[in-house]
């Protein structure tokens, strides 16, 4: 595998307007996710940017970002036409979408990602961790994914994504973690689906490729990443990051 990292961020956020540029001990959240991408050094990593602020940013901090014009459906709809900028020759194989809002981002969670891409019969790879209790599982913003790993298996396949909590019965349940690695001729797939029953009704963009007939596994990490939604996040990520 030869994977690109690819962050898609636009300003435009509804409950934290700017925040790939808020200020994070002193430099803009966006480099500190870039920073945490770099660490994981599975590949080279870009910004995919809704505006020319984000590129200028990235630049300055020494990073690489192209303007995707914000007439896009999705973060992968943003991905996919960087992609095109960033490798017109198709050198990368592998895209992992990246959520620009996570700059405490455990950089080995990029290493997992990729570990479903193993099996050549897989499309997507994305990533998992356990849900803590009742509450988590209750909650619809918390997205749970059905599968179940034999033994100590680390990879399985995602039968179903949902925002309730499902599967039913005993066992362990699982929090899906908005991180995808899409070989590239799934990604170049994906973007042609039009948006499907199912992800219209849960409001999960990954319903489509489940419901396209793509096959999505999913890897299991101990803890997700702490992801920067409100200004309560960001008080939280000036705490972390201030040492």
């Amino acid at each position: 595998m030869n994977p690109i990292v690819i962050i898609p961020a636009r300003m435009a956020a509804t409950r934290l307007p700017g925040k790939p540029l808020a200020d994070i001990a002193g430099r803009p959240m966006i480099l500190h996710v870039l920073d945490r991408a770099r660490e994981a050094g599975i590949g080279p990593v870009a910004v995919a940017a809704g505006e020319p602020e984000i590129v200028a940013a990235v630049e300055a901090g020494g990073g690489r970002a192209v303007l995707v014009a914000d007439d896009v459906p999705s973060g992968t709809d943003r991905v996919h036409r960087a992609l095109a900028e960033l490798d017109p020759f198709g050198t990368h194989d592998v895209v992992v979408n990246l959520q620009g809002d996570v700059p405490t981002l455990d950089p080995l969670l990029l290493q997992a990602v990729l570990k479903p891409l193993a099996d050549p019969g897989v499309s997507i790879g994305t990533v998992v961790c356990p849900i803590a209790d009742e509450m988590e599982a209750n909650t619809s913003s918390f997205v749970k994914a059905a599968c179940a790993f034999e033994g100590d298996a680390e990879v399985a396949p995602a039968l179903y994504f949902s925002r309730q909590p499902i599967p039913w019965g005993e066992g362990p349940r699982w929090h899906h973690i908005g991180v995808y690695a899409f070989r590239r001729a799934a990604l170049e797939r994906f973007v042609t689906l039009p948006e499907s029953p199912l992800e219209r009704r849960e409001k999960l963009e990954q319903l489509r490729a489940l419901e396209g007939g793509m096959r999505i596994s999913v890897a299991r990490v101990a803890h997700g990443p702490f992801g920067v939604d409100t200004p309560a996040d960001l008080a939280r990520a000036r705490q972390l990051l201030s040492d």
